[in-house]
């Protein structure tokens, strides 16, 4: 991609509608669900701080609801800016890919990358790549941004995908997306990430349980060792590790889970489901 080169929705008409009108239809019964949603935004206005959240990113009749509750808990912030971090399904690209300019498109609209913060990163972090590619064909990221636009008029964002989740990346990743927004009080963090993937939803239940327990502790190692011990196939868990250091790193002193649900709760199909869970770091 060069400069104000367009990246054009890689997945609308599968993980969410692809008309602007169903697409809207589809937010408002995610956050009108009775069972898993919010309700409809924005609540009050609030001065609490919210420094980041977890959300899921299956198509939007599976996750829309639960994803739904965190956007809501941050539509009470007057933020301007959005990192989000993912992981790359596909294995395209860097390691670790954000971009330095361009624009993404949904059918609500466009949203422009904040080059000025990605570059900011870059520069703070040793593993961070600049790779428009990496960024082609992943859903993780794309799936957030209806979400943002639903809530917010205009905001930018900062892109960052990964091949590489282990704990040192996590540790260095987060560490430069805080020391990057640190002085702003308008950016919201955002871990785009599925928990337990196609097992019975007991065990999905159990695992998930457990690892949502260290997230809320805002502990990494711990998250790692939950992970590795119980064998937890979260594809983001180092998109989620990431935005726990960040998190921390400005202040944060723990998680609250505001909604976890599989894919079992929500269809009835309980023999091989995918975890989804709303956290906010506070």
């Amino acid at each position: 991609m060069t400069k104000a080169t367009r990246r054009s929705p890689a997945v609308a008409g599968m993980f969410y509608p692809s008309n602007p009108g169903e697409l809207r239809t589809a937010l408002d019964q995610s956050f009108r669900n009775q069972k898993f949603g919010p309700g409809m935004p924005p609540p009050t206005m609030t001065e609490r701080k919210i420094y980041g959240m977890v959300t899921p990113h299956a198509g939007y009749m599976y996750s829309g609801a639960v994803a739904a509750n965190g956007y809501y808990q941050i539509s009470a912030h007057d933020f301007s800016n959005a990192v989000i971090v993912g992981p790359n399904h596909y294995g395209i690209g860097s390691g670790v890919a954000t971009m330095k300019d361009g624009v993404w498109e949904t059918p609500l609209g466009q949203v422009e990358v904040n080059g000025i913060w990605a570059q900011g990163m870059a520069k703070r972090s040793g593993v961070v790549d600049f790779d428009d590619m990496a960024h082609s064909r992943d859903h993780c990221l794309e799936v957030q941004l209806p979400f943002l636009q639903y809530i917010r008029d205009q905001f930018t964002i900062v892109p960052v995908i990964l091949i590489m989740q282990d704990i040192d990346t996590a540790f260095d990743l987060g560490k430069a997306i805080a020391d990057t927004v640190a002085e702003s009080d308008n950016t919201v963090l955002i871990a785009s990430s599925d928990l337990t993937h196609y097992e019975p939803n007991e065990s999905a239940h159990k695992k998930d349980n457990e690892l949502i327990g260290a997230m809320l502790e805002l502990d990494v190692p711990k998250f790692y060792s939950v992970l590795e011990r119980m064998d937890v196939s979260a594809c983001g868990y180092g998109a989620i590790a990431s935005i726990m250091v960040a998190a921390k790193s400005l202040g944060a002193t723990k998680g609250e889970l505001l909604k976890y649900a599989t894919s079992g709760d929500v269809t009835g199909d309980t023999g091989a489901v995918v975890g989804y869970s709303s956290v906010v770091f506070v």
